[in-house]
């Protein structure tokens, strides 16, 4: 049997579809004896409101979007994107709102997402992450109308609200410190270039580089992985002037990285130092524990819904928030360069 309509419901309740009708949307016109009768049959018949009728009628879905373009393989290991959800979830849950979630394959397939949830006014907004260089999604959200709240930032992302923490700050507080240990050949194992987060992480090394007298300050581009991680880690290791400090974009290939240097006979932190982008149990339970920025990545979670949940109520609260730059935590997987 396919979905129950209102003419079903009617013929069982031995009503007319216009009593259904006042009895399901909570209007006046019929008795509360068959207003109870017609819902209780609704509930028998498991009738659920369809979301594009719903959505003629002035209704919100109760339901918010996040569209990811990443290897779901990736997504599952990093602590990061796990405490994330759960925050928006939270954040989200208090308003009985729902978090719809959907992994694909790359950026194309990601705007046919946005663009078909929002012709079926499946949900009443999108939460934009991974914010690329020249981004393609920014101007489709434009078009489409739909309440979008941008996790990243500053600027670049058109006219979109957004909620953003200082990627430039937060990388030169790690290269400031590492420098004042001593360290001047430092190694940066960065994300995907084509996100600005990326890009504004390589820059802020590439400009400080000359200012605290590094000799070499190089960024290689990874996928986030483990196995890019080690990989990278592995060739950095194995060069004859090999860096004394290794930068990770995220903790879980610095745990990786940290692997490596073991099996390489590489002790850390008395022959290399590692620096993670994130903090999470995995950086803390290793040995010896990772030196990280840490942030309360549940609580940005919560931001990033109440700020959607407000532009959806009322559009013009579109505004950009300023997070909390990460601040570095230090632990015992960095120490001054032997010389």
């Amino acid at each position: 049997m396919g979905r129950p309509t209102i003419a079903d419901i009617a013929r069982q309740a031995g009503v007319s579809k216009g009593a259904v009708s006042f009895a399901l949307n909570g209007r006046p016109g019929v008795s509360e004896e068959t207003r109870t009768r017609i819902l209780r049959v609704a509930e028998e018949m498991k009738w659920r409101p369809h979301s594009a009728a719903r959505a003629l009628g002035g209704a919100r879905a109760g339901a918010v979007g996040l569209v990811l373009a990443r290897p779901a393989r990736t997504l599952g290991l990093e602590p990061f994107f796990a405490q994330l959800l759960s925050g928006l979830q939270a954040g989200l849950s208090v308003h009985s709102t729902a978090l719809q979630l959907l992994v694909v394959e790359d950026t194309a397939a990601e705007i046919e997402v946005y663009r078909r949830w929002a012709s079926e006014h499946r949900v009443d907004g999108f939460v934009l992450v991974d914010l690329q260089v020249r981004d393609p999604r920014i101007d489709v959200l434009e078009e489409l109308g739909m309440p979008t709240v941008v996790l990243g930032g500053p600027g670049k992302h058109g006219s979109l609200p957004s909620v953003w923490a200082d990627d430039r700050e937060a990388m030169l507080s790690i290269v400031e410190y590492l420098a004042a240990l001593g360290h001047r050949r430092i190694a940066h194992l960065a994300g995907l270039p084509a996100f600005q987060h990326t890009q504004r992480r390589i820059r802020a090394l590439r400009d400080a580089a000359k200012r605290l007298g590094l000799t070499e300050a190089l960024s290689l581009p990874t996928d986030f992985s483990d196995a890019e991680g080690a990989a990278a880690t592995r060739t950095l290791l194995a060069r004859r002037e090999r860096p004394t400090a290794i930068i990770y974009d995220s903790d879980v290939m610095a745990v990786a990285g940290l692997g490596v240097a073991t099996e390489m006979g590489v002790a850390v932190p008395a022959e290399l130092s590692i620096v993670s982008f994130d903090d999470s149990v995995l950086a803390r339970i290793v040995h010896p524990p990772l030196t990280a920025l840490s942030r309360d990545t549940f609580t940005l979670g919560e931001q990033v819904a109440r700020t959607l949940l407000a532009v959806v109520e009322d559009p013009a609260a579109a505004a950009d928030l300023k997070t909390p730059t990460p601040r570095l935590t230090v632990r015992e997987s960095t120490a001054m360069p032997r010389r």
